[in-house]
């Protein structure tokens, strides 16, 4: 049986260079805080948290004085910004640069206009969507998927905008039926900030579940990216596995089978896959022993 781990799949830019941040900072010996999950991957964010790292949420951030805190990939609101500063807080800022320039767009756009619609097309109460909310004062209206795209009112001047991980496919139909419905005397802009990172992963990771007999697709629960990436595959392979760690592998999956996939989301790391990988060759060596 022969297991090939995708050369695409793997932690993003963003991930990365926040991962990197904080190893730098714990290997300084400090205390450092993070808000909210580094990254939707619990056996990663255990990994830095034996390292030393502390997660908060949004309510002890308020508690928190004099210390050291870093800010993840998907990037935070405007407020999160000013607690910090009246508590004396010593931001690690981390967010992706990707996001950071959606940030200053949605800002600019919103300021320069505070009476027209910016619609958000992204998934409710995700960290990096609340970031992008709040540069509106909270008066974005955001769309999880094209059906909710009807429920508008486009008698106003609408700006569009999406969250980076969201599907490029679906964003176009719904910047088609805003141009198709909405009021003659209105203005329409759409913005395409969906990281192509992340969108190129689509086509990437559907030929790669294509070659495959059966395909493992390991990711966090929280990951919505992960989720969008396993649909793919699951579409292209129907024979495709979702599961966090090794320790969900059933080696049922692959009874009389040739090539096995092993693939992932932008919040899975590498060495768990590879983990993945070492479990079913151990399994399938102690099942087969050679002769």
């Amino acid at each position: 049986m022969e297991i090939e781990i995708d050369k695409d799949s793997g932690f993003c830019f963003g991930v990365t260079t926040a991962i990197n941040k904080a190893e730098e900072e714990l290997e300084k010996g400090e205390t450092l805080y993070c808000l909210g999950d580094i990254v939707h991957n619990s056996m990663e964010c255990q990994r830095l948290e034996t390292m030393g790292l502390k997660t908060i949420n949004h309510d002890q951030l308020k508690d928190l004085h004099d210390a050291k805190v870093l800010l993840r990939a998907h990037g935070e609101p405007p407020s999160t910004y000013e607690i910090a500063e009246k508590n004396n807080i010593d931001i690690i800022d981390a967010t992706c640069p990707v996001v950071l320039q959606l940030q200053k767009r949605i800002r600019n756009q919103y300021n320069s206009n505070p009476k027209s619609q910016i619609v958000i097309f992204g998934k409710i109460g995700h960290a990096e969507v609340l970031g992008l909310v709040g540069q509106t004062s909270g008066k974005a209206i955001v769309i999880e998927s094209f059906d909710e795209v009807k429920k508008l009112s486009l008698d106003k001047d609408t700006y569009l905008f999406s969250q980076t991980t969201k599907n490029l496919d679906e964003f176009h139909k719904i910047i088609d039926y805003i141009q198709e419905h909405i009021s003659p005397s209105c203005v329409f802009k759409s913005f395409d900030t969906i990281c192509r990172q992340v969108a190129n992963r689509m086509p990437n990771i559907s030929s790669f579940a294509a070659r495959h007999d059966v395909i493992l697709f390991v990711c966090g629960r929280k990951s919505s990216n992960g989720h969008v990436l396993y649909e793919e595959c699951h579409r292209v392979n129907s024979h495709t596995y979702l599961v966090e760690g090794p320790e969900d592998i059933d080696m049922s999956w692959f009874k009389s089978i040739e090539t096995v996939g092993i693939c992932g989301a932008t919040s899975t790391p590498k060495w768990l896959m590879e983990q993945c990988r070492d479990r079913i060759f151990q399994e399938s060596a102690s099942h087969h022993p050679r002769q």
